[in-house]
């Protein structure tokens, strides 16, 4: 079993660059159809047998299936990931330097997660691939930053930890939010806000 703890913590940025997450609704959509699709077919053939055997061989075949359509939307997600690293980086280059302003190292009100910061850590569990990261260790750790830019979105995902693969599910997890940020504010204005998010991964293997 793979339990996943996470601690959250925050610090300031006035790094400013949009967020790609449509890649990343287009590929779950696109999954999420495949498998209501596979689970009505699976559900008719189980329905309709009424060999006790038989329903179990078929549950079977529908789990692994489903594990497949996992493996196969993580490779769609990690292609997804690479692309929308890619426009980031291209905006960067374009980006005049810009200093440090006095409303985004200080900023009146921080960026918040819809339902706080319990609710972002449930959400982050909940879409991080646990059978997508690869460790002969038993704990793994990664430290996420990313920035909740003046609309809400998030951009520049960045992870930084030994486990490559750790740091890449992660990195999709937090692209793959389903909800806006509050932005933080400055005098009532809107201004970019960075988060840091330490993961922990501890791997028990039964």
């Amino acid at each position: 079993m793979k339990t996943l703890f996470i601690i959250l913590s925050c610090f300031i940025s006035s790094f400013c660059l949009s967020q790609q997450k449509e890649e990343f609704r287009l590929v779950k959509n696109y999954y999420n159809q495949h498998r209501s699709m596979l689970s009505k077919e699976f559900k008719k053939k189980f329905d309709a047998e009424s060999n006790t055997t038989k329903k179990t061989e078929i549950k079977g075949d529908f789990l692994f299936f489903m594990k497949k359509m996992d493996s196969i939307e993580n490779t769609a997600l990690i292609g997804a990931l690479l692309r929308v690293r890619n426009l980031e980086d291209l905006q960067t280059l374009k980006k005049v330097k810009e200093n440090v302003s006095e409303k985004s190292l200080n900023p009146q009100k921080a960026a918040d997660y819809p339902g706080g910061l319990n609710s972002l850590r449930q959400e982050v569990v909940d879409l991080l691939y646990v059978d997508g990261v690869y460790s002969k260790e038993k704990t793994i750790k990664t430290d996420v930053a990313f920035i909740v830019e003046k609309d809400g979105s998030i951009s520049n995902v960045h992870a930084q930890g030994d486990n490559f693969t750790f740091n890449r599910q992660a990195e999709i997890a937090l692209y793959s939010l389903a909800e806006k940020f509050s932005p933080a504010t400055f005098n009532g204005d809107p201004t970019s806000y960075r988060f840091k998010l330490p993961l922990t991964l501890t791997m028990d293997e039964k």
